[in-house]
């Protein structure tokens, strides 16, 4: 059988890698055009996913560069796996609240990540600013809400990402 040299293996993996991180970085752009060209609100879980998004591209780019150091590497796609199960989390959490919970207000004492939502969108409120509800399903595409879409990305980012962590090296 056809065995991979460990430099094969290394440049598939950061090709990987890039492909990852790009899609993570696409999927912060789809969402800031989401809002800003169709006017969608975006909500704190939003944010906040948008949020974990980055944290992926940049542990993945973190990951690319640290290829040849094998346990650095390996850190950094545990916290982009980490990022990814997470954000499916948070997405699933939201999916929930949307299908389910519609009438849900929220409590008066915020959450310390929604503090930290608004925080950053008050830093930066191009890309971080929450001003949508998070049980308002809002804009669909092909019946699906931006939470289920974005629950299908975490959980993919998430078995990629055990992919490459549970891959054998040479």
């Amino acid at each position: 059988m056809f065995r991979q040299t460990t430099q094969q293996q290394r440049n598939l993996r950061r090709t990987q890698l890039v492909l990852i991180g790009t899609a993570a970085l696409g999927l912060v752009l789809v969402g800031i055009l989401l809002a800003h060209q169709l006017n969608l609100a975006a909500c704190p879980l939003c944010i906040l996913q948008r949020m974990l998004y980055l944290v992926i591209a940049l542990s993945a780019s973190i990951a690319y560069f640290l290829a040849h150091h094998a346990k650095s590497s390996r850190l950094a796609m545990l916290l982009m796996g980490l990022a990814a199960f997470t954000g499916a989390g948070i997405a699933a959490y939201q999916t929930w609240l949307q299908r389910f919970a519609a009438d849900t207000n929220c409590a008066a004492n915020q959450p310390w990540w929604e503090r930290f939502v608004y925080w950053a969108g008050e830093k930066a409120p191009w890309f971080f600013e929450a001003t949508g509800l998070c049980s308002d399903a809002g804009w669909k595409l092909l019946g699906l809400s931006i939470a289920e879409w974005s629950l299908l990305a975490f959980s993919i980012f998430t078995f990629l990402t055990l992919r490459l962590l549970l891959k054998k090296s040479n």
